[in-house]
């Protein structure tokens, strides 16, 4: 168990925030909407309560300080939905179903029995393993606190992000979530930056190359799909046909964090310029919405 100590050092505000953070822009002047749903770091107390794991263990999850890579997107004219629960606890990039049921004291209701391959890895929308592969929990959890995540932290996440996509739609006839994550610098395969859009469905070729050349003039080394090609967001908010696209941006963390002790290392500034410029040259391009759906 954590001290209190060690929670406000990562958290030093929790009580002024709630799970999911609106940054909004004075002014919507692009289809742009930014979302980082893997970096909260809020650990509350009662949060921890339910895990043996030491904090660096939990913090292995998160793909660590991509908010504030991103953070000056409202700067820029577009919104940034900020997930501030941790992704050991609840993680939105999976299905509200994805679930394995061996993880809790009951059946769940309706349940057909079959599990997905990812929460058959212990990777579902509430994970059982931690980064390294050690287990989360001790015991089974309550189907309750399974409901109450799902509730408090899962379902207030969707609906900002599907609030602002849409709102982004109407104003300029479509949409682009773009969904930030970071990966670890062994699964990179060398790639600075992979960027993901289900090979081809969640968005248009015209955005996924608009993004490409804008990293590569940033001088990163890009490549798409793999080996990460996006989840559950790109495939759910991925409907160019009807207006919403979405695009999955993986940021290698060798480029701006200790992985070891998920600190930011002294390549986080110059990161957080180049994402500045990515962002800015993105959401100018975006702002004639017209050449987005192409």
């Amino acid at each position: 168990m954590q001290s209190e100590a060690m929670i406000r050092a990562v958290n030093p505000s929790p009580s002024l925030s709630g799970p999911v953070v609106l940054h909004a822009p004075k002014v919507r002047r692009s289809p742009l909407v930014f979302a980082s749903p893997h970096s909260g770091r809020d650990y509350s107390a009662d949060l921890l309560a339910w895990t043996h794991l030491d904090l660096i263990a939990l913090r292995g999850s998160e793909d660590a300080f991509v908010d504030r890579l991103v953070a000056d997107a409202p700067r820029h004219g577009a919104p940034l939905v900020e997930a501030r629960f941790p992704r050991v606890f609840l993680d939105p990039n999976r299905a509200p179903d994805d679930l394995d049921a061996a993880m809790f004291d009951q059946p769940r209701p309706g349940a057909t029995g079959s599990i997905s391959a990812r929460a058959a890895a212990g990777l579902g929308v509430i994970p059982r393993l931690a980064a390294d592969g050690r287990p989360l929990y001790q015991t089974r959890l309550p189907l309750a606190e399974a409901q109450r995540r799902l509730d408090v932290f899962y379902a207030p996440y969707h609906t900002i992000v599907r609030r602002e996509m849409e709102a982004a739609r109407a104003c300029f006839g479509d949409s682009v979530l773009i969904d930030c994550h970071s990966m670890p610098s062994s699964s990179a395969r060398g790639a600075d930056i992979v960027l993901g859009d289900r090979y081809g469905a969640s968005c248009s070729r015209a955005v996924i190359a608009r993004a490409e050349a804008a990293f590569r003039r940033q001088g990163f080394a890009v490549v798409r799909n793999r080996p990460y090609a996006g989840a559950y967001t790109t495939e759910h908010y991925g409907r160019p046909e009807a207006g919403m696209q979405a695009l999955q941006v993986e940021i290698n963390r060798g480029l701006y964090l200790n992985e070891l002790n998920v600190e930011v290392s002294g390549g986080f500034a110059a990161m957080k310029r180049a994402m500045d410029a990515w962002i800015g040259e993105m959401t100018e391009q975006a702002g004639d919405h017209r050449s987005a759906a192409e």
